[in-house]
C-alpha cells in the first residue's frame, strides 16, 4: 500500500537560456504551485490521500509541461489550471483518467 493514494509530481526543470526547451520555461513552477493551493483547499493534502511536488527534469521535455501520477504511473501534458482542475476532479477525486491530456 502505498503513503499517499496519489503522489503527483511536476517536472519543474529549468534548462540555462538558449539549450532545449524545458517544462519551466512553460509555467510548470506556477501551475504547481496552484495545484497544491487546490488539493489542500479540497482537504486532500494529507497522508493517505494526495501529495504535490515538484521533479527535476523527467525526459519529456518535447511533450511538456508534464506532471506524472504514482502509484498508477499516469504522465500528462497540460497547458493552464483548467487542465490541472480537470486532472484534479477526474482522476484525483473519480478515478478517471483524463484521455485527452494523458501521454503515452
Amino acid at each position: 500500500m502505498s503513503y499517499y493514494q496519489h503522489h503527483v509530481f511536476f517536472c519543474c526543470n529549468q534548462r540555462a537560456p538558449g539549450e532545449r526547451t524545458c517544462c519551466n520555461d512553460k509555467g510548470a513552477t506556477r501551475v504547481r504551485d496552484y495545484a497544491k493551493k487546490k488539493i489542500k483547499s479540497l482537504g486532500l493534502a494529507a497522508p493517505g490521500k494526495v501529495r504535490i511536488n515538484m521533479a527535476g527534469c523527467l525526459e519529456r521535455c518535447e511533450e511538456g509541461p508534464v506532471l506524472v501520477v504514482y502509484p498508477q504511473e499516469i504522465w500528462y501534458t497540460y497547458v493552464d489550471e483548467e487542465d490541472i482542475d480537470e486532472i484534479i476532479s477526474e482522476h484525483i477525486q473519480n478515478g478517471r483518467i483524463v484521455d485527452r491530456l494523458r501521454l503515452k
